[in-house]
């Protein structure tokens, strides 16, 4: 409890600038490595507005009091109802103190509306916050409900229940898509854009960052070569161009647009949020930039904002790849090296990247 405390205590001081230089710096490192601390931080500064915004509020209604009482509003009554022609000299006589109140009036509702809008927010903050591998409160996960699977093999009648979308990140099987698309749930097939079917098995999880890694367990299965894309090396910026590659139907859809914020959900410092229409089945996709770099991968879009989409962001996809031994990543995917996509066109690097993003399906 004293933890918590002391914890709240210099949050509110790194909000309102009462650290030191060395201070400031130790706390943004912990607020880089700690998701938990980062979305505190986020929480703290939307209540810290609120309550300002509430006294904001408090001082116009002081300030509308005040007006109100240099308006006599019993004599204003009492001249415009019996003579209604009277009421142009009126409005010219108390014009001033009428607008005062009126503009007083407008700011209150739009300062009441905001506070509304800051409430729901909160409330969404408090969701990520309890447990931040719990993405499905905040947004609309991306993953599709299949009813049936006309294209899979006809020795398997049973229709995919679930479906998303996942990358090769080396040329002997392993495959990377997000967690949510494969959590808790039965067997998982692949199927590439050739409508070949491979059986896959979970190799590592990462449930904080959204991300599982798969491996093709299929013997008809033959090593796909070099890996076209690279891993971006840093961070991406506010307006690079982006794309990806995804399932939200049998057949491989492309989404183009551009990187919006360098923070997801609420300020979430794990995600970008980007500017491309997505749909369920997008989940797990790889986030490209035009040079062939992967800057991140598609896990989620805002529930009530159309076109704006997250993705978790490539510091994280080379955790998980770290974390797998490196004798058992055959032609890994590189990391911030050219991409043989580099300045090729749209339509160029997608038919040279297809066969690499593949079609998840969960039964």
């Amino acid at each position: 409890m004293r933890n918590e405390i002391e914890l709240e205590a210099i949050i509110e001081d790194y909000l309102k600038g009462k650290l030191t230089a060395d201070e400031q710096k130790a706390f943004e490192q912990l607020r880089a490595n700690d998701p938990v601390v980062d979305h505190k931080v986020v929480a703290h500064k939307v209540f810290l507005e609120s309550m300002q915004q509430y006294a904001d509020i408090l001082l116009l209604k002081e300030q509308m009091d005040a007006a109100h009482q240099h308006i006599d509003v019993a004599a204003l009554s009492a001249q415009v109802k019996p003579h209604p022609s009277r009421i142009v000299r009126i409005w010219r006589n108390n014009k001033s103190a009428i607008a005062v109140a009126a503009s007083f009036l407008i700011l209150a509702m739009i300062m009441l509306y905001s506070i509304q809008s800051q409430k729901k927010q909160v409330g969404d903050m408090q969701l990520l916050a309890g447990k931040v591998s719990d993405i499905k409160g905040s947004q609309d996960i991306i993953v599709r409900t299949i009813n049936g699977d006309n294209r899979r093999k006809s020795t398997d009648a049973t229709p995919a229940k679930f479906g998303g979308t996942g990358f090769a990140i080396s040329s002997n099987g392993y495959i990377l898509t997000s967690y949510h698309v494969i959590n808790g749930k039965g067997s998982i097939y692949v199927q590439n854009s050739k409508g070949v079917t491979y059986k896959v098995v979970r190799y590592y999880t990462d449930p904080v960052n959204d991300i599982a890694i798969l491996k093709i367990s299929d013997d008809a299965f033959t090593n796909l070569g070099s890996l076209p894309y690279s891993i971006k090396k840093g961070v991406a910026r506010i307006g690079d161009a982006v794309y990806t590659l995804g399932y939200p139907k049998d057949d491989v859809v492309l989404g183009d647009g551009y990187v919006s914020s360098r923070t997801g959900l609420n300020g979430d410092t794990i995600a970008y949020q980007v500017a491309i229409p997505v749909n369920p089945g997008n989940s797990g996709g790889p986030l490209l930039d035009n040079n062939g770099n992967i800057v991140g991968v598609i896990n989620g879009k805002e529930n009530k904002t159309e076109g704006a989409a997250f993705a978790v962001k490539s510091k994280y996809i080379m955790e998980a790849l770290n974390a797998i031994p490196q004798d058992s990543l055959s032609k890994r995917v590189a990391y911030g090296k050219r991409s043989s996509l580099q300045g090729l066109k749209r339509n160029q690097q997608v038919q040279k990247m297809q066969d690499y993003v593949f079609n998840i399906k969960v039964y």
